[in-house]
């Protein structure tokens, strides 16, 4: 009998929490679309199939910066979470850590805008190797010495 009483508790506790986020979903999709049933029926499946992909996801990490940024849109979250490990993936294969810890330093929480902050100073970093006007590189590297891309656009502006 003890078990019976367990397993059905938990049968509607389970059936409750599924209701819930079915509620949840359907009211995500008649936000967006309060007087299109065929777009909020669209918006729902979108929904709930990014609700299910995000209950799979197995970077803890990842799925918190997702669901912080987007705690009531779970495609959001789904879009973030894939970008944000792709992100975390590419920061680990990256070769210039001066740059690398410069990315770090500016975004410790957002792995994409490290990946973008990390591509735009290695380019910026090459591009004042390549430099010749060696007065208005000094000037820039007294600037900004740990910004390549303000290095760049320093060192742009004295000589153009």
């Amino acid at each position: 009998m003890k078990k019976g009483l367990i397993f059905l508790v938990t049968m509607v506790l389970t059936c409750s929490i599924s209701f819930s986020y079915n509620s949840e979903i359907m009211n995500i999709a008649k936000r967006e679309y309060p007087n299109d049933k065929q777009m909020q029926q669209y918006i729902y499946n979108r929904q709930l199939s990014a609700y299910n992909y995000m209950a799979t996801v197995s970077d803890k990490e990842v799925e918190d910066i997702a669901t912080y940024e987007y705690p009531n849109d779970y495609s959001m979250q789904q879009y973030t979470y894939n970008r944000q490990l792709s992100s975390k993936n590419y920061m680990k294969t990256v070769t210039d850590n001066e740059v690398k810890n410069i990315a770090i330093y500016k975004y410790p929480n957002d792995y994409s805008m490290q990946q973008y902050t990390y591509n735009r100073q290695l380019s910026s970093k090459n591009y004042m190797r390549s430099t010749t006007n060696s007065r208005a590189r000094n000037k820039a590297i007294r600037k900004y010495p740990n910004d390549y891309s303000m290095q760049q656009y320093i060192y742009d502006r004295e000589v153009y």
